[in-house]
């Protein structure tokens, strides 16, 4: 997905005289892309320079035993329509799918459970689901209910509290261990206990407040999303009426969520954009008149700058210009690897763990926090590949903390595997375990290794307030914006919501 719209500047050479008229974005992910769009559209002169060959960020592609994937995101959350809205301007409407709806598993210490389906971040709406009380046990739910009966100001009157302490306080550690970790582990990469909430789960402690206990906040959540994604007339046609009837809270594109990456460069290409890969920015500087961006082969001048790269990265460019960011710098996001694993096996046709199987942290002997089964939860791609031959990813790395190194699980679980070879490894016996199917060498015709390093947003506590002090330092510039999913929380449907807003205030 490489695209150069227009030929990089000789070196020593300086791109643009800088003016209103003017826009230079850092970074070529789904929010920089989202950004040049937002200056191409309102007539601005755009360009943007993205450090590699590849566009989109953490929404790309690859290529494994002759079908193309997903590299990163694969699905996007429907709790707004603001990915569904951008999918219709792009001509890709028609393309959203719902997932199968036999919904994941979560492999727990003693044993794979369905996971409930009516939950946010792993809490339950309803803490006698039976689906929940096969995860709980009777205790379990009894100590759950509990929440019913507190005070609506335990764990919403601190200023910042973790998902963790949220959950604990008011469900139990059960919900904590068996439900939630899992999730967040496998959304988040990360544990529950040094997330802040009000970050990876916007207004649910305000929920809290306002229906009197953590379910009713969920169930809220829930219905809301579920509106939004309806509309007030129901759903439209072709574009979300699978979702309702699925009842998914997440969904796709026919072909992949990388499809939109296609059709966003197609877009800016038409509106004259310049993208120039392999261009690094090395410095960036506030002149009279807007911006100085320096790269190892030329410099730009514009009047108007969007950032959108990772966030210490960002950090690192704006706080010579910016003194008041300097101590802003968020933690880096965890490493990440994904393994696909595309196979011939039949005995997978049934789909023995749903679409996926999201991994407690405590359960022995895996290293992987999830698998996805892409042929059993994407219709679009069993219809690819056909009957036998299955489409298996498994993610491993979760941070523990901030710069701490994962811990080691319960039950002399080895050390996260580094190699691609140990990775190969680890994926054929981490998924054996959670299909109970056995999976062998001798069952792969593809496989792949793709690395994210600190690309998944990391929203340790207090995030939220620095990033509300990022944001306040940009806006009374007036010529910059900072974007990207560590400033608008984790996920597509978030980073498409969030990118807009703070980039059309530049162009009043």
């Amino acid at each position: 997905m490489n695209a150069g719209a227009a030929a990089t500047p000789a070196p020593g050479a300086s791109a643009g005289t800088g003016g209103p008229g003017t826009a230079v974005v850092i970074g070529g992910g789904i929010s920089g892309l989202l950004a040049a769009r937002e200056f191409a559209r309102a007539g601005v002169h755009t360009t943007v320079l993205e450090a590699t060959d590849a566009w989109g960020g953490c929404v790309g592609s690859h290529t494994v035993a002759g079908l193309t994937l997903d590299s990163g995101a694969e699905s996007f959350a429907t709790r707004t329509s603001a990915v569904a809205d951008l999918a219709a301007e792009l001509g890709l409407d028609g393309e959203i799918v719902a997932p199968n709806p036999g919904g994941a598993w979560v492999q727990l210490p003693d044993g794979p459970r369905e996971l409930p389906k009516t939950g946010v971040l792993g809490i339950p709406a309803n803490p006698w689901d039976p689906e929940v009380r096969r995860s709980l046990g009777l205790l379990g739910c009894l100590r759950a209910s509990v929440d019913a009966a507190l005070p609506a100001r335990l764990g919403t009157a601190a200023g910042v509290t973790s998902v963790a302490s949220l959950v604990r306080r008011r469900m139990g550690r059960r919900v904590l261990d068996r439900l939630v970790a899992p999730v967040v582990g496998g959304v988040h990469s990360a544990d529950p206990a040094v997330l802040d909430v009000d970050m990876v789960a916007p207004g649910l402690r305000a929920g809290i407040r306002q229906h009197g206990s953590l379910a009713a906040a969920v169930a809220a959540q829930r219905r809301g999303a579920a509106a939004q994604t309806a509309g007030p007339s129901g759903p439209a046609p072709g574009r979300t009426a699978g979702l309702q009837k699925a009842g998914s809270s997440v969904a796709g594109l026919r072909g992949g969520i990388h499809t939109l990456v296609t059709a966003l460069l197609a877009d800016l290409r038409r509106q004259g954009v310049t993208l120039l890969g392999g261009t690094r920015a090395r410095s960036v500087q506030r002149t009279a008149t807007g911006w100085h961006v320096t790269t190892d082969g030329a410099t730009y001048d514009a009047g108007l700058l969007a950032v959108a790269v990772e966030g210490p990265a960002a950090v690192g460019l704006l706080e010579g210009s910016l003194q008041d960011i300097a101590d802003l710098r968020p933690d880096p996001g965890p490493d990440v690897s994904l393994v696909t694993l595309v196979v011939d096996l039949p005995a997978l046709d049934a789909a023995p763990r749903g679409t996926g199987v999201l991994v407690a942290p405590q359960s022995p002997g895996v290293q992987a926090k999830a698998l996805t089964h892409g042929t059993a939860k994407w219709a679009w791609l069993a219809e690819r590949t056909g009957p036998g031959r299955h489409v298996l990813r498994l993610s491993y790395g979760r941070a523990e903390g901030p710069g701490a190194a994962p811990k080691s699980r319960k039950g002399g679980a080895a050390a996260v595997p580094r190699s691609d070879e140990e990775l190969f490894r680890a994926a054929l016996a981490d998924a054996s375990a959670l299909l109970s199917v056995p999976v062998t060498a001798g069952d792969v015709v593809g496989w792949d290794v793709v690395r994210w390093a600190g690309a998944l947003p990391f929203a340790s506590l207090g995030h939220k307030q620095r990033v509300a002090a990022v944001r306040s330092a940009c806006a009374a510039d007036g010529t910059l914006a900072v974007v990207g999913g560590w400033l608008s929380g984790n996920g597509l449907a978030a980073i498409v919501a969030d990118t807009a807003p703070h980039i059309r205030p530049l162009l009043a």
